[in-house]
């Protein structure tokens, strides 16, 4: 399964993702490739050393003749600057996720982030995207050290981080489709489209989590899967955690508002009722997020949330929505505050790829013929600011 393209995508520039890839196809360019076509000085320290490694590591019946032909002058740069958990350094943690094996390892990781990692900047944005990046490459290498505390095999490649925008990937955008190339040649070619969740899911058991665990979590056969799951997991830990936050927590628009606010829970409904929105706004992100949910029925709280999106206040409206849906996770009320969330994150927020998995889940969550058609016209408006034409978005 060769990965080609996946939908939708937000209509900006992914300017960090672009970086990242400029940025190692740059040191392939200045130092994989040139140095893996020079054999090392006899007389290098570094060479002796890294011999007494591969002596440890390869199988049985392998000669020094043969290890010695293969080592390249890359193969000691790499010794010297990938990381390695039995004599960690800090410098060699940002230094591995920039270094690649070869042609193919860095081809294959420079497209995973070029499919995925748009709509993970997006969301984050171009900062805390790269943060991330950094953040879960370094899991990344720390999960696999722990598996493997001994090793003096150096582990580079972008992997680990690019798995760790994976994670976020698999949580935010899994009603998103992947365009795969199946090849089978020459019995079958031929383009196919799958949901994103089973993909990546696909990604995590089959190519890592399986092999990790038959090859005794070691890495073998060269590939550290320890650290694509442990990027992974760290991505998708984060993504949750974000997710959390923004369901539990007081939107940014409230937070100085109701500091110190102290109100009863029937304060919430009666301000409502009485068509004080301002003050029954107040009252809700003044009290704790289950106390908030209890004051208004459904209808009520979706009520609010439809007037803090026509006012402007759209973070607040979306979390409120987001609320409705935790209460009532299917059914119409749930539909109509999934179209409520995607419109706002639509035409508010600028998130359509956001905004597609709310259209989504509101057509599988048994809505009524306006609401579905709402949906329906939500998804068509996604489609319509696609960067790439799409045949379908519904």
């Amino acid at each position: 399964m060769f990965p080609l393209s996946d939908r939708p995508n937000p209509a900006g520039t992914p300017i960090v993702t672009y970086a990242l890839i400029a940025l190692n196809v740059l040191i392939f360019v200045l130092y994989t490739f040139p140095l893996s076509g020079q054999a090392p000085s006899p007389g290098d320290p570094r060479l002796a050393a890294y011999v007494q490694v591969l002596r440890e590591s390869v199988p049985a019946g392998v000669s020094m003749r043969e290890i010695l032909g293969s080592i390249s002058e890359y193969d000691l740069f790499t010794f010297e600057h990938g990381y390695k958990p039995a004599a960690p350094q800090i410098s060699d943690l940002l230094a591995a996720m920039f270094l690649h094996g070869g042609f193919m390892h860095l081809f294959g990781n420079m497209l995973f982030l070029w499919i995925y990692g748009d709509n993970v900047e997006h969301r984050l944005g171009h900062f805390w995207y790269l943060v991330a990046y950094l953040a879960t490459g370094v899991a990344a290498t720390l999960f696999f050290a722990v598996l493997a505390p001994g090793s003096m095999v150096p582990m580079v490649g972008a992997s680990g981080a690019i798995s760790g925008v994976l994670g976020f990937y698999f949580w935010w955008f899994p009603k998103n489709v992947v365009r795969l190339l199946l090849l089978f040649f020459p019995f079958l070619v031929r383009v196919v489209e799958v949901p994103a969740r089973i993909v990546l899911g696909l990604y995590l058991v089959m190519d890592n989590l399986l092999p990790m665990l038959l090859a005794g979590g070691d890495g073998g056969g060269g590939v550290a899967h320890g650290a694509h799951i442990g990027g992974f997991v760290a991505g998708l830990g984060w993504a949750w955690l974000l997710d959390r936050r923004a369901v539990d927590g007081t939107p940014r628009e409230y937070r100085t508002e109701v500091r110190g606010l102290a109100v009863p829970g029937s304060a919430v409904s009666q301000a409502l009722r009485a068509g004080d929105m301002p003050t029954a706004a107040r009252a809700y992100f003044a009290l704790p997020p289950r106390e908030a949910d209890a004051a208004l029925a459904p209808a009520e709280a979706m009520a609010l949330g439809t007037w803090l999106a026509e006012s402007g206040h759209a973070q607040a409206a979306v979390t409120v929505f987001q609320r409705v849906v935790r209460r009532e996770p299917t059914g119409e009320t749930a539909a109509a505050a999934h179209v409520g969330a995607g419109m706002v994150l639509l035409r508010q927020l600028g998130q359509p790829a956001v905004a597609y998995q709310h259209f989504v889940d509101a057509l599988e969550a048994s809505p009524d013929p306006h609401t579905a058609a709402a949906a329906r016209a939500g998804l068509q408006a996604v489609g319509a600011m696609q960067k790439f034409p799409a045949r379908r978005f519904s």
